[in-house]
């Protein structure tokens, strides 16, 4: 077959291809046009999923008489002139293809007023965008694009739409991302005699509203606002802890300057600041705003504008990971109480209701009492080398805070080890009544149950104490840095030649990783150091996955995050166990380590430590007030 000019309207129905994937796409282009005309309320009207009818009517500027034309035509656009245009593109729209590429598969009927105009004016395309006139139409100021029959002269693509509830179900998800995006913005869904959705506009803190009513009120009270900013970059917005993590990765908003996208930077380093805090399989919720200059990121990738090209990306990964590190990090139990008494809405009891503790525990039954605790012997059930242990002793020395904050305790016990040490904290005088309380009882050899001036908390007393442990330990390892260990017979690891041209380019990053790497031959590797706490590890698969993750990101975290799993089954052995009766004085030591310790909500594994019930919820239970 001889080399031929596609027909223009075959031209447009393949180019809308990568366009127009569903009535959501539609949904998105036709929305961001009217967010781009400055409009402050954008109405959504849905027949069948949106493939019978899809409608978007906006307040926006309207579009003049002269370009009502030129609006449907391929590459034609108001939001850039020129190529320095694209560098800095401050739009969500730009490409000039959206209207042109739904023409081309739907019957459109472009209605619009412009704000200066007497009159509105319409058009109708079905399925071909030449030789179309304007006629006059009664129109408010603003534009309406009512989209009929979907695909309707492309069969083929109309086969692969699935029913009414899914397509329906996409739209809804595009139009909450986009009411996240511009709160300012009022969003209205209907269908047939229904209103399915509807977010007035807010404004400053209000926007908080926005976020409650997609995101829902659970995510609300296990939120946390965050707002850091770092060369030309800001990231904002909420996470939530990591206690409510989800299966799917369906709570998961992310934008940036404004546009919602999902980048594969962007993910990893989100992944990598929840590595040690989520529950094995769990997802992360949260909505977060990346800001920065306009021609630091390259949103001409592909035509849906769902991906974007960062142009320091490694200055991009770092920002977003210690920022969220950062903010998990500080997630402290008192923050988590204020966030659930905000949702509950629980007064603080008076003096009268609360008693003192001496009361409530002179109260208490006598078979509550906590027995007396012999020795914590660390290391008595570990499977660990002699070798690992000495390790251990040595980070956890170097990890040691002052102990004032432990009451006194028998040698040996709970408050003496040094990987429990907590920093002093001031008299209750002056610091008020401690976040989780004070204890009152130990729970079948497992729970600790305190009271505080909310309520009841309840601690898994062995989750709690890995935490803190954990926490030691890993400021004993960065207090000495990554200390290497020779191989007494050196490792030889055989990689294509990209692989080891790679590893003698990097040979400064793998050094500071603990691993001393030659190249011998072209195809061949000699590792002769590696890390101390991870002699006994697979030295091949650990410099193979170093290698990819160097390729791919440009740094590698596998040295800490096998030192870290290293370091966390040292801490599970080294720490409390089950049926270890603790002295009130060890409790109370253990909760004031818990407030004063980073992502102390979670074990090593990802599990809660502990929780609470405020008097209202305890209410509710008894059917108080009733």
């Amino acid at each position: 077959m001889p080399i031929a000019l596609l027909p223009p309207q075959l031209a447009n129905q393949i180019a809308a291809g990568e366009v127009v994937e569903r009535p959501a796409s539609v949904l998105k282009e036709l929305v961001e046009n009217a967010i781009d005309a400055g409009a402050t309320r954008i109405e959504v009207e849905l027949e069948e999923g949106g493939v019978r009818r899809l409608r978007v009517r906006d307040n926006g500027s309207g579009i003049p008489k002269d370009e009502l034309t030129l609006a449907v035509a391929r590459h034609a656009t108001s939001k850039i002139a020129r190529l320095q245009d694209l560098e800095a593109v401050g739009t969500l729209g730009f490409r000039g293809e959206a209207l042109a590429s739904i023409c081309s598969v739907a019957r459109v009927t472009l209605t619009s007023r412009h704000r200066d105009a007497e009159e509105g004016w319409r058009l109708v395309v079905n399925g071909h965008a030449e030789n179309v006139d304007c006629y006059p139409a009664a129109h408010p100021v603003g534009t309406t694009v009512d989209v009929e029959d979907l695909f309707f002269n492309t069969p083929a693509r109309r086969k692969f739409l699935r029913t009414e509830r899914t397509e329906s179900t996409r739209i809804e998800e595009v139009l909450r991302r986009l009411a996240l995006a511009h709160p300012e913005v009022t969003f209205a869904l209907h269908t047939p005699g229904k209103a399915v959705r509807h977010f007035p506009a807010v404004a400053g803190e209000r926007q908080l509203e926005r976020v409650g009513a997609i995101c829902g009120e659970a995510f609300l009270a296990a939120a946390f606002a965050l707002d850091g900013s770092r060369d030309g970059l800001r990231l904002h917005g909420w996470v939530a802890e990591p206690t409510f993590s989800r299966s799917q990765a369906d709570l998961q908003y992310f934008f940036v300057n404004g546009r919602a996208v999902k980048d594969r930077v962007i993910a990893h380093a989100v992944r990598q600041a929840y590595s040690d805090v989520l529950y094995h399989g769990r997802h992360p919720a949260f909505v977060l705003f990346l800001d920065l200059p306009p021609d630091a990121v390259d949103v001409n990738v592909h035509p849906t504008k769902h991906e974007v090209r960062f142009r320091e990306q490694r200055q991009v990964h770092d920002f977003l990971f210690g920022t969220l590190k950062r903010a998990i990090s500080d997630m402290r139990p008192e923050h988590r109480l204020a966030a659930k008494r905000s949702v509950f809405g629980a007064p603080a009891p008076d003096a009268e209701s609360k008693g003192s503790q001496g009361e409530a525990l002179a109260s208490a039954p006598a078979a509550l009492a906590p027995r007396p605790q012999g020795a914590l012997a660390f290391g008595s059930s570990a499977r660990a080398s002699g070798a690992t242990l000495a390790l251990y002793e040595r980070l956890a020395s170097a990890g040691a805070e002052p102990t004032g904050a432990f009451p006194p305790a028998a040698s040996g016990s709970l408050a003496s080890g040094p990987a429990a040490s907590a920093p002093t904290l001031p008299p209750e005088s002056e610091a008020g009544p401690p976040p989780l309380g004070y204890a009152l009882a130990q729970l079948h050899g497992i729970y600790i149950l305190a009271q505080n001036e909310d309520g009841l908390i309840l601690v898994d007393m062995h989750a709690a104490h890995e935490r803190i442990t954990y926490e030691g330990l890993k400021r004993g390892r960065e207090a000495e840095g990554v200390r290497s260990q020779r191989l007494l017979v050196p490792v030889a690891v055989a990689v294509s030649e990209g692989e080891a041209d790679r590893a003698e380019e990097a040979r400064g990053a793998l050094e500071a990783l603990g691993l001393r790497v030659d190249r011998v031959a072209p195809g061949q590797l000699l590792v002769r150091e590696v890390p101390a706490l991870l002699a006994e590890a697979n030295v091949e698969q650990l410099l193979r996955d170093v290698l990819a993750d160097l390729q791919a990101e440009g740094s590698s975290a596998r040295v800490q995050a096998a030192e870290d799993a290293l370091l966390s089954t040292m801490a599970c052995h080294g720490s409390v166990r089950a049926n270890r009766a603790l002295t009130l004085a060890e409790m109370n030591a253990l909760l004031r380590s818990m407030e004063h310790t980073e992502r102390s909500g979670q074990c090593n594994h990802g599990r809660p430590t502990w929780t609470a019930l405020s008097l209202p919820e305890l209410d509710r239970l008894f059917l108080r007030g009733r």
